[in-house]
């Protein structure tokens, strides 16, 4: 039994002082900033690093591998010290209930979205774009073609679905006016691709694993903090150490979760190239190349349709992301962006520019995808041919 001495009260009152609370909330919100802003950084080194040694298939095996062991370690050693402290029913019913919650919040969220995306775009089935997808789902093997959508919003694509809503494909009318057959072909085998590799439900369950292990983090501190503010009885004479100890594994923890975040933001690039394999065998490497080129040139020079994509939270969706962190103002791609046909030695040429284009590691971090030119050059190391 703990018994609060008079002074405990003072310690409490102090603790849960509304300025206190504000302060420690900031203090929350300012370090999971830092932390998933560092992971964005960092994340495309460690995608780079696993890509240049492996094949594409072994490091997202290894990469998700890693994240997934790196969870259950992180997770054990929260439990271990809870149980210590406060003993295996609480520590149990604890971890449960938080993990259920975050489940439940990300599953309402998984199921809604499909719905909420249709209203806010504006999506609408399509019968001749729904022949395309149905033509390039039976090249890839795929029994079940997605229902096809078009959407009103800058030229963009992507895939989206669940169980209950049935799965989607939808491609934006500028988009279907930009591209010609073959490269819209690609772009559609690309967001099929993601369909086929099961990226949505993946990465739902990988998204979790920082998420868990962050909110056990944070929960331990404060509990650390708490127990060291209080002067128990003798029967707890170490409680101020005690306390120490949970706050610092509740820091691991935390740690642990920012190593787990870089793991799952290197996993998602990777299955982004592994989706643009399916868009060239689907067409042809170089048709992908060209719907990327000419998603590139049209976002480096239209800025309102890039601030649009780049403040969507849809964006980790798009088959193209923010990948500049302003304007070139020396942009000399000319006009012809708001053309809806260019001609294929102009986009030639462009691609062969942005594959020798250095992307800085600022511009790759505000990328949900990786940059076009590391995708551009990704696809030339592809053998296969139309």
């Amino acid at each position: 039994m703990i018994i609060l001495l008079p002074g405990d009260y003072q310690m409490l009152l102090w603790f849960y002082d509304p300025f206190t609370m504000i302060a420690l909330i900031i203090a929350y919100i300012i370090g999971f900033l830092v932390l998933m802003i560092t992971a964005g950084y960092i994340a495309p080194r460690v995608a780079r690093s696993f890509a240049s040694r492996f094949s594409l298939s072994s490091s997202m095996l290894l990469i998700g591998l890693l994240a997934i062991v790196s969870s259950i370690a992180g997770i054990s050693l929260v439990a271990y010290v809870l149980i210590n402290y406060i003993g295996a029913e609480f520590t149990l019913g604890f971890i449960v209930w938080l993990v259920v919650f975050i489940v439940i919040a990300n599953m309402f969220t998984y199921i809604l979205s499909p719905y909420m995306i249709n209203l806010l775009y504006g999506a609408r089935h399509d019968e001749w774009l729904q022949k395309v997808v149905d033509e390039v789902a039976l090249r890839l093997g795929l029994s079940n073609p997605p229902k096809a959508m078009i959407v009103n919003m800058p030229p963009n694509a992507f895939a989206y679905g669940n169980a209950l809503s049935g799965r989607y494909v939808a491609v934006s009318r500028e988009l279907i006016e930009m591209l010609n057959e073959d490269e819209l072909r690609a772009v559609i085998g690309h967001e099929l691709g993601h369909h086929l590799h099961r990226d949505n439900s993946i990465m739902l369950f990988m998204g979790l694993l920082p998420s868990i292990i962050y909110y056990l983090g944070v929960s331990l501190i404060r509990a650390g903090i708490i127990y060291s503010s209080m002067r128990l009885t003798s029967e707890r004479k170490n409680s101020g150490s005690g306390g120490f100890i949970i706050a610092i594994i509740g820091i691991l923890a935390v740690v642990i979760s920012f190593i787990v975040q870089i793991l799952v933001l290197a996993f998602s690039r990777l299955r982004e190239y592994y989706a643009d394999t399916t868009g060239a065998y689907a067409s042809s490497p170089l048709n992908m190349q060209r719907a990327l080129a000419k998603l590139h040139i049209y976002y480096e020079g239209s800025g309102r349709a890039r601030k649009t994509v780049s403040t969507s939270k849809l964006r980790t969706m798009f088959i193209y992301a923010f990948t500049e962190a302003v304007a070139n103002p020396l942009y000399h791609y000319g006009p012809f962006y708001r053309s809806p046909k260019i001609d294929d030695a102009s986009i030639d040429e462009v691609i062969q520019e942005l594959k020798n284009k250095e992307v800085n590691s600022m511009q790759e971090f505000l990328s949900t995808h990786p940059p076009i030119p590391k995708r551009l050059r990704f696809l030339d190391e592809l053998v296969f041919k139309a």
